[in-house]
């Protein structure tokens, strides 16, 4: 991989040239945009027209915004794009199905960078954050890969897109999505139920389970649906378990993330439902024996547009599941 120090005054060049309109001018902008993004403040004179996501979860945010036409390329695309995002994300270069690294990522040359990690930054992935600030490329981070101490998973979701709509002078349509879901976290909220334990099981990676901690979307949508996470104690958005740990917390309800397209061992639901109810511990679980299971996309529990989805479909499997 390259190092952005040997790529030197030619990316930069190379990046301005793709900040430009077809006739050479630079997109006119009234004044600057600058919003805080993880700990970062990224400034923009103009509009961005050649931005490249590094996950799906925000590859989607950016397709329900609309901003498809300004987007240069997308990549780590964990299961299949949502039906209403397909015809748009067709059009869309794919510049690696897997990770980004560096030298693709500033191949396509890109005026922003968007990722829903700020894990997704790093030399030896996309490269640094400083590295791309450099290059005069921002690197905008969601604001729920950086809890603040004070601000709920969803309402930092809902400040993406307020920042996006500000970013692409869409603001009216940013501030409609926003609006939507909140409606939405709050009817699920509005509902009465009484409280049962629940544990999210994301993926399995060589027989380790990875749950829901405190700090990602899933412990939220535990509180608003009337649930409690039992690892809610760990501050991670996603901590790697075990099945006796899971086990002692001895959950009502079990999550379960279907990855299936992805294509890893243990990514299906079923084969995890296969993993615990085969374990000598975890298939003693009365959550287990008395089949109160929720399977869930793997992808909408993490940031995005279609998380509010996973919040409605966990929110109806616990009403099922309590009669």
């Amino acid at each position: 991989m390259s190092h952005p120090a040997r790529l030197g005054l030619a990316l930069v060049a190379v990046l301005a040239a793709g900040c430009a309109t077809p006739g050479g001018a630079q997109t006119p902008a009234a004044q600057s945009v600058v919003v805080d993004s993880c700990g970062k403040q990224l400034t923009f004179a103009g509009t961005p027209q050649r931005v490249v996501t590094l996950d799906q979860n925000s590859t989607e945010t950016l397709l329900a915004l609309g901003v498809q036409d300004r987007m240069a390329g997308t990549a780590n695309v964990k299961t299949k794009v949502a039906p209403r995002f397909a015809g748009a994300y067709a059009k869309i270069p794919v510049l690696s199905p897997k990770l980004l690294t560096s030298e693709p990522l500033r191949a396509a040359n890109p005026d922003l960078v968007v990722a829903s990690f700020e894990a997704l930054f790093t030399a030896d992935r996309a490269g640094t954050r400083d590295e791309l600030a450099a290059l005069d490329v921002p690197a905008f981070v969601s604001a729920v890969n950086c809890p603040d101490g004070t601000t709920a998973p969803f309402e930092r979701l809902f400040r993406d897109y307020e920042n996006f709509g500000r970013i692409f002078g869409i603001q009216e349509k940013a501030n409609q999505l926003a609006a939507e879901q909140r409606a939405v976290v709050a009817e699920v909220q509005a509902v009465k139920r009484d409280p049962v334990k629940v544990v999210w099981v994301y993926s399995v990676f060589k027989g380790v389970p990875y749950v829901a901690g405190r700090d990602g979307m899933p412990s939220q949508m535990s509180r608003i649906a009337g649930a409690v996470n039992v690892f809610d104690d760990v501050d991670q958005e996603w901590p790697e378990a075990s099945w006796e740990q899971i086990a002692r917390r001895d959950p009502d309800v079990i999550v379960v993330g279907d990855l299936s397209e992805r294509g890893n061992p243990g990514d299906t639901a079923a084969e995890k439902i296969a993993m615990m109810r085969e374990h000598p511990v975890v298939s003693q679980l009365r959550a287990l024996r008395d089949n109160k299971v929720i399977e869930l996309p793997g992808i909408e529990m993490d940031p995005s547009v279609r998380t509010v989805d996973a919040l409605k479909a966990f929110a109806a499997g616990l009403d099922k599941i309590r009669g």
